[in-house]
């Protein structure tokens, strides 16, 4: 198997790696590097466990991403959101909003929810809805989840608390 060498800024720092041709992203991030917040939930691209930000705002499926094709771009894990021990809004939003059970999904939902709000601040429910899809939960019903998301949006347009 071929190998690449890649460099990747993870969550804010350049990180060097070889990687083999069909090494995914998620595996290279959880593995390689050791962000185990990124989740390997279905490995079909179907649940969203494994969602990153590609460049700060493009949601991708780490399942789905060869590593080597992400040679020279930043990419952000749920654990990179935080800042001088500040919470992310959409992080902080989840909580407030009681839309956390038992986890597991909810890193791929807050990064899926950040690139959600960057293409359009002001969501309706329904976009939301849609936004989420291929970001399964099986702990919720998404009512909560829908309501972080719209608290989230206020929050990010400097809107209410």
């Amino acid at each position: 198997m071929k190998k690449h060498a890649i460099t990747l800024t993870v969550n804010g720092e350049e990180r060097d790696l070889i990687v083999s041709s069909n090494r995914t992203l998620l595996d290279a991030l959880r593995d390689d590097l050791g962000f185990t917040d990124t989740k390997y939930g279905c490995g079909t691209g179907e649940c969203g466990a494994c969602t990153v930000l590609v460049d700060g705002t493009t949601s991708i499926n780490g399942c789905l991403t060869l590593a080597a094709t992400m040679d020279g771009r930043s990419i952000t894990t749920a654990a990179g959101l935080a800042h001088d021990g500040a919470l992310h809004p959409v992080q902080q939003a989840f909580i407030d909003n009681d839309a956390i059970q038992c986890g597991f999904c909810i890193p791929g939902m807050v990064l899926k929810t950040i690139s959600i709000l960057a293409d359009n601040p002001r969501p309706t429910e329904d976009e939301i809805r849609h936004g989420l899809e291929g970001s399964i939960c099986r702990c919720t019903g998404y009512a909560k989840i829908v309501e972080a998301v719209q608290d989230a949006s206020h929050r990010m347009a400097g809107v209410g608390e």
